[in-house]
């Protein structure tokens, strides 16, 4: 069953941002849509919880130096 949660990203800053979160985490299995908020600096995304976990999207937003500062 999909998931969809926002995650809250403070260095989130411009369109290029969204993207470099985008390609990331959307090579994790599993991991649907990604849909960025620059004003709100929140990146929403929907994906398979059986296939992919939670920790595995926010290391991969880490790796690309936008670490992950809530879930909501």
């Amino acid at each position: 069953m999909a998931e969809t949660i926002t995650l809250k990203a403070p260095d989130i800053s411009c369109d290029h941002c969204i993207n470099t979160i985008r390609k990331a985490v959307t090579k994790l299995p599993g991991v649907e849509f990604v849909k960025g908020d620059i004003p709100a600096k929140t990146v929403t995304m929907r994906y398979e919880a059986s296939r992919t976990k939670l920790d595995q999207i926010k290391q991969a937003m880490g790796e690309e130096d936008y670490p992950v500062a809530s879930v909501n």
